[in-house]
């Protein structure tokens, strides 16, 4: 099941510095690429089918094409490395073990949307990942693959690694852009969207790690060679963060479309032994859990998870046994999302701290029947109501736990219920 593509330099020893890194192919594609002119850059990656990997899955090439013409303004390409949702590590595998798959992928579109300035947004806990990310585009520079005259080529291409500073919300796209500004990372009202309005002012791409390393093996081995993996609305490979109660969690480079519970059980090892399945978080914390029997029929690929009224998100898979408490895991979730609310939005700054208390006190034994029905009601009333989807991230997957573990919950409230004095 296993694939090597981005990955294939992963298990290489110390293929994060550049000799190594080019002994196996790093950088070969800019010759390629600096010949065809930047529209084909882009339709080949059209072509391929990329979609962004960090979550909301959308067309990478086609993404590209919203940038505005004619405009006299520099064009910007972010990279998104806040990676800070729960169960997601994915592209902290890229930063260390292949930074330069990432340095060259940054090149290659940097020179599609006649980019010549590119940041790379960094999760601040990243801190051995960040030394190894800026030793390699110190060596890139000094090799001459980035500055002034990219690999010979009268093209300049500037690399800035920026530290975020600890802050889940600015792992939203225009949050991420007011951090870089040096403003507090909150989300901006869209339109404007950022291909039109972003980094100062000016057209600004955001791509995930994941989505700008894949393109050095599209440029070099074409859209068909990408495409040969995963099926044909959601082509190529996907970086899995397989985690929870599993007998061999890690991640794992996998083809897209795999059934979920084969690859639970054949490439992770199952569940733990004497031990049920009870549910799947299939895309980090952010996505609605599946039952057993919902996963039965799903794969892994964007059309069959939302099939399933869950997101294939970031590829985190979270496995839950039979000893995992639905509703204690519930409030952790909660109290995650309020902890990294923003604050700018009332339905998600205030309403996120109401569940969370309501929450605490079903398991503290101080709750209701009726709070069960209270929580999907605050569902309702806060779920898109806000500038960004943080406050949804945390709805969608509540709402699963209360409808498809509500047993549970009646169980902590009924604790309540047999404490009270006979009147």
């Amino acid at each position: 099941m296993e694939v090597k593509v981005l990955s294939a330099k992963f298990d290489i020893a110390d293929a994060n510095k550049l000799e190594i890194a080019k002994e196996h192919g790093a950088y070969g594609t800019l010759e390629k690429v600096f010949a065809m002119e930047p529209a084909e850059v882009t339709e080949v990656v059209k072509a391929s089918g990329l979609r962004g990997r960090g979550g909301a899955g959308f067309p990478t090439g086609l993404k590209w094409t919203f940038l505005p013409k004619g405009l006299d303004k520099p064009v910007y390409l972010a990279v998104n490395s806040d990676e800070s949702e729960p169960a997601t590590f994915k592209d902290r595998y890229i930063l260390v073990r292949d930074p330069h798959m990432l340095i060259e992928g940054i090149i290659i579109c940097c020179y599609a949307i006649n980019s010549h300035d590119a940041y790379i947004y960094i999760r601040g806990e990243y801190t051995s990942q960040v030394k190894v990310l800026q030793a390699a585009i110190d060596e890139a520079y000094a090799a001459g693959y980035l500055g002034e005259k990219v690999a010979g080529n009268d093209y300049r291409v500037d690399v800035t690694v920026h530290r975020g500073a600890g802050a889940y919300i600015c792992g939203e796209e225009t949050a991420l852009l007011e951090s870089i500004e040096g403003k507090k990372g909150q989300p901006r009202s869209k339109p404007p969207f950022p291909a039109v309005e972003g980094l100062y002012g000016c057209p600004t791409i955001i791509n995930n790690v994941q989505s700008i390393a894949s393109l050095p093996f599209i440029l070099e081995n074409g859209a068909d060679a990408y495409k040969a993996y995963g099926t044909e609305k959601s082509p190529g490979t996907h970086l899995f963060g397989i985690s929870g109660l599993v007998k061999k969690p890690g991640m794992y480079e996998l083809p897209l479309g795999l059934p979920l519970l084969e690859v639970i059980d054949k490439v992770a090892g199952g569940v733990r032994d004497g031990r049920t399945l009870k549910g799947i978080i299939p895309g980090g914390s952010s996505t609605p859990v599946l039952t057993p029997e919902e996963a039965q029929d799903a794969t892994l690929d964007y059309e069959s998870l939302a099939a399933h009224k869950t997101m294939f998100g970031s590829g985190g898979i979270v496995v839950l046994d039979d000893t995992v408490d639905m509703v204690k895991l519930a409030e952790n979730l909660v109290h995650f999302y309020h902890h990294e609310s923003c604050g700018q939005c009332t339905p998600c700054r205030e309403g996120l701290g109401w569940m969370q208390k309501i929450l605490k006190d079903l398991i503290a034994g101080k709750g209701r029947a009726e709070d069960i029905d209270l929580l999907l009601e605050l569902c309702d009333n806060i779920e898109m109501k806000t500038v960004c989807v943080l406050s949804a991230a945390c709805t969608m997957s509540l709402r699963s736990y209360l409808n498809k573990f509500r047993s549970e919950f009646e169980v902590y409230a009924a604790k309540n219920a047999s404490a009270q004095p006979v009147m």
